[in-house]
């Protein structure tokens, strides 16, 4: 299992070094919508960029949402460990939008004033680009979408291209593997990601879509934001466990929620995994232990690691070179029987 491995390796590097932070099956539609020195800063405003005339290296802007969830930092730490395997090569300067638009914009248009090669993001929700994705065109410098989209209203000439998922292709396996959990039959809630993020908004879109067509014995009978983090993930579970007599399952649109999730019930007296069938996304650690555990059913992959992704594509778009308008990352679904098979 070599992205779990890569994933485990990503973990262990951002505990040892302080100064370091395929193709989905059969859905050929997009989604609406690793050394060098890497620059890292706990503030959205990068420090200037060496890119003086005769600066070789590839020189990478990249505004990272912030850390919300253990999917997120492991995504920070393979793009920082690749860039400072690669530094003869590669310059990353890293910004930490602290989960706020306006601070992703002003490191953008840092960017862009340092004039980078390429500038990479993942958008922390999905509208008010136009501006600053015109500005990038503008200055000349290619922009990757990273994990996710922007609205399908905008002008797709904004950016280059998108390294991410297909988020519905999630959601609607993740409806598979709930319904083939609760035998056709139950009560689900659902814990969505951050109101507005194109994640949030196809993984719900491929989740509910699914059982509205296909599993007319399961009804969904609440569906509220946790943020993707797992504080607001078990907040959110409690309010429901509360609220509902019975709830025979939950899907997350992420795995920290649904650790958050499984906090809550054992706290209600009640078992996760058995009592509560329990459907997550994104393959992070803390999942795959919560499987083996027996106290989560099943997670969707969504893989952090796409640094050599965003590297290889980058070097691409500063030689010239054409991509394709979604690069997409391979994924997978786990069950207990998937992990247990392999070692991890």
């Amino acid at each position: 299992m070599k992205k779990v491995f890569a994933m485990l390796l990503a973990a262990a590097m951002s505990l040892s070094l302080a100064a370091c932070g395929g193709q989905p099956a059969n859905n050929p539609n997009p989604p609406a919508n690793s050394g060098g020195s890497s620059s890292s800063t706990q503030t959205p405003t990068p420090p200037p960029a060496d890119n003086k005339p005769g600066n070789d290296k590839l020189v990478v802007g990249f505004a990272q949402i912030g850390q919300e969830s253990g999917w997120r930092d492991a995504e920070t730490n393979d793009i920082q460990w690749y860039a400072s395997r690669n530094i003869d090569t590669i310059e990353l300067h890293f910004a930490d939008a602290q989960q706020k638009q306006e601070n992703q914009i002003k490191a953008i248009r840092s960017f862009i004033e340092m004039g980078v090669d390429v500038i990479a993001f993942p958008p922390v929700v999905e509208t008010g680009w136009e501006a600053v994705l015109t500005e990038c065109q503008e200055a000349g410098i290619p922009v990757i979408l990273v994990d996710r989209g922007i609205d399908a209203n905008t002008d797709d000439s904004l950016y280059t291209t998108m390294i991410a998922s297909d988020h519905v292709w999630a959601g609607e396996q993740a409806a598979i593997a709930m319904n083939d959990l609760l035998g056709g039959s139950g009560v689900v809630v659902e814990l969505e990601g951050t109101v507005g993020a194109s994640a949030a908004v196809q993984r719900k879109q491929g989740f509910d879509e699914y059982m509205a067509k296909n599993c007319s014995s399961i009804e969904i009978v609440a569906s509220q934001t946790g943020d993707f983090t797992r504080a607001q993930g078990k907040e959110v579970m409690e309010s429901f466990l509360k609220t509902y007599n019975k709830i025979d399952g939950v899907f997350c649109h992420n795995d920290d929620m649904a650790l958050g999730a499984i906090e809550a019930i054992k706290e209600a007296g009640l078992k996760p995994g058995e009592d509560i069938k329990i459907v997550g996304v994104d393959g992070v650690k803390g999942a795959f232990e919560a499987i083996l555990a027996g106290e989560m059913n099943c997670t969707v992959e969504c893989t952090p690691i796409l640094a050599n992704q965003i590297f290889d594509t980058a070097a691409k778009l500063k030689a010239g070179e054409s991509v394709e308008k979604w690069v997409m990352s391979a994924d997978e679904v786990y069950t207990a029987d998937v992990v247990a098979g392999r070692a991890y």
